[in-house]
């Protein structure tokens, strides 16, 4: 029997420890469109654009370099003032950061505002005063894989420019290297065999959870949750239990392990994310992993994770 063909998305999660090479070396090229030291920075995006801006603001305030908020585009505060304002819009199209960039034209225009996109012939780039192309990074995908790791390397990279890498945050080369063994290595049966799946983080790895949740969601209909890690015991512990994952997405809070083995579920950590227990994947890595499950999972259900259900590669509204 011929194997079976491989999807366009697999195809393109496979791809990302280059890619995110290629954001490292953008970084350095393209820096002074990125935010620099000290600024007060706003960052937005819609669905999986919004979780990496949530990961990039953590990550910032983390390394020193200043205030750092993220917004949904549609939720945007009116009035606020902000050094800069960096809109991640894979598609260059969508509604609701297009229609936020012209407003702030119209009502900062002294505020300097970047978009991180992967078409250089979309609007995106008269709507913003700089624009960052990752074309090589860019999808034929409807859900988003690479396009939004890469964004998040290329911003994570702008910080290590600056030599202001959190305490444990890897550079983004060892972020790559991690990567290749996320899409080669064997996904744990557990985590292929479960029922729910409920992903975790703190700091700048919840936005990362966030995103392996909507993975899940988009590409395979399943059910997911995504929470801070320290929150899970406020609640979420209630829907684990036999055949369900707490898969935590960076450090492992102290108990947690325990607490998720009375209840009888089953933990995914930092200990296991290299596969043998040696080292831990980067956080970003593990995402990949989350990203290969949901195809996996959607495959097995008959899904075709090319084309999710209710969804475009856009929102374009009106």
């Amino acid at each position: 029997m011929a194997a079976a063909e491989q999807s366009r998305t697999a195809a393109e999660i496979a791809t990302q420890p280059g890619s995110w090479r290629r954001a490292a070396e953008a970084a350095a090229a393209g820096a002074d469109a990125l935010p620099r030291p000290g600024e007060r920075v706003a960052v937005t995006g819609c669905g999986t654009s919004w979780f990496m801006a949530q990961s990039y603001a953590a990550l910032r305030e983390a390394a020193g370099q200043g205030e750092t908020d993220a917004f949904a585009a549609s939720e945007f505060p009116a009035g606020r003032d902000y050094d800069r304002v960096v809109a991640i819009t894979r598609s260059g199209t969508t509604s609701e950061v297009l229609d936020l960039l012209t407003a702030l034209r119209d009502t900062s225009p002294d505020t300097p505002t970047t978009a991180l996109t992967a078409d250089p012939r979309t609007p995106v780039v008269d709507a913003a005063d700089r624009v960052a192309v990752l074309d090589w990074a860019d999808e034929e995908s409807v859900v988003q894989t690479r396009f939004a790791t890469t964004a998040l390397a290329l911003l994570r990279a702008g910080l290590e420019r600056y030599g202001a890498l959190p305490a444990g945050v890897k550079p983004v080369e060892r972020a790559a290297v991690d990567a290749e063994l996320a899409v080669t290595q064997p996904l744990p049966e557990a985590v292929l065999t479960a029922e729910q799946w409920t992903f975790l983080g703190r700091g700048w790895t919840y936005g990362l959870a966030l995103e392996a949740a909507l993975k899940m969601r988009e590409a395979a209909g399943a059910w997911t949750e995504a929470y801070p890690a320290m929150e899970y015991r406020h609640g979420p512990i209630a829907v684990t239990g036999p055949g369900r994952i707490a898969w935590v997405l960076g450090s492992l809070p102290e108990g947690l392990s325990g607490d998720v083995a009375r209840v009888g579920g089953t933990l995914l950590a930092e200990s296991d994310c290299a596969g043998t227990g040696e080292r831990a994947l980067d956080p970003m890595a593990d995402l990949i992993r989350a990203q290969r499950l949901a195809v996996a999972l959607a495959e097995s259900r008959g899904a075709d994770p090319d084309r999710p259900r209710n969804l475009t590669r856009s929102v374009i509204l009106g």
